[in-house]
């Protein structure tokens, strides 16, 4: 078998053999060497810091609605002073996880794209999967749990319920990769009074993994466009928390009819 230098791809042959141990050993060896698309390890790692820290954590996660908010909405979020919010939002926004909107005198943050909205849900979703810490649910989670908004997109079992009934009727199909929207979902979604852009950079159609229900919801332009319209028919109202989403009786009714489940 024809050896192995740095930066190689591995043949069928020695997929073959890599198994294991002697996978573990390639690995070691350099024979795999992740491709981090204009990231390198130190850059990882300052994103890594900057979510670990508890204040800059609630920060992201009070934002994680879309919204934009002053600094001192955000002090007072975070319960630190005013002094140690304008630090962190000065170290979130030069590395590029918030962004600053000015509107006369007045200076509002915001999650500074939807990758960001989705590397925070990533790692919900790994925390959630760490060895349970028995505590009981307050009302809040549960509320959470039912339904809520990831950045610009539903979440929980609402988020999660529409994913499953486009898919079951095939109007959209999700893969590893992503997502696509077919012409039966396209005219679907018209009927539904929901027009995709189609001149737009953001994805059309995406997953994000749930870090409640451990399956997938939809997200990109048609997650965001879903959610949009469903507030416009008033079938969600957003509660005293932001993220936590009412169901109105219009809207169970409304799911039952459209995507034909009952929440």
């Amino acid at each position: 078998m024809p050896a192995i230098s740095a930066g190689d791809e591995l043949t069928p042959e020695h997929r073959s053999v890599a198994s294991g141990g002697a996978e573990a050993s390639a690995i070691a060896c350099g024979w795999f060497r992740p491709k981090l698309h204009h990231m390198t390890v130190p850059q990882m790692a300052e994103i890594a810091a900057l979510v670990g820290d508890p204040a800059r954590a609630t920060i992201l996660s009070t934002l994680f609605d879309g919204r934009a908010l002053t600094a001192t909405e955000l002090s007072f979020a975070a319960n630190v002073t005013p002094q140690t919010t304008s630090g962190h939002l000065a170290k979130m926004t030069q590395a590029g996880l918030l962004t600053v909107l000015k509107q006369g005198r007045h200076r509002y943050f915001r999650l500074a794209t939807p990758l960001v909205a989705q590397m925070l849900e990533s790692i919900m979703a790994v925390a959630a999967s760490a060895p349970p810490r028995y505590r009981p649910r307050t009302a809040h989670e549960d509320r959470l749990r039912l339904a809520r908004t990831c950045y610009d997109h539903f979440a929980g079992i609402l988020g999660v319920s529409i994913a499953d009934a486009l898919c079951e009727r095939k109007h959209v199909i999700l893969s590893d990769d992503g997502g696509e929207v077919t012409e039966s979902g396209r005219a679907f979604l018209n009927d539904f009074g929901v027009a995709l852009a189609t001149q737009t950079r953001r994805p059309i159609c995406r997953h994000c993994l749930d870090w409640t229900e451990r399956r997938f919801h939809l997200s990109g332009v048609v997650g965001a466009a879903i959610t949009t319209r469903c507030f416009d028919l008033g079938w969600v109202r957003r509660e005293r928390n932001p993220r936590a989403l009412q169901i109105t009786p219009k809207g169970r009714e409304g799911f039952r009819r459209s995507f034909g489940f009952s929440i």
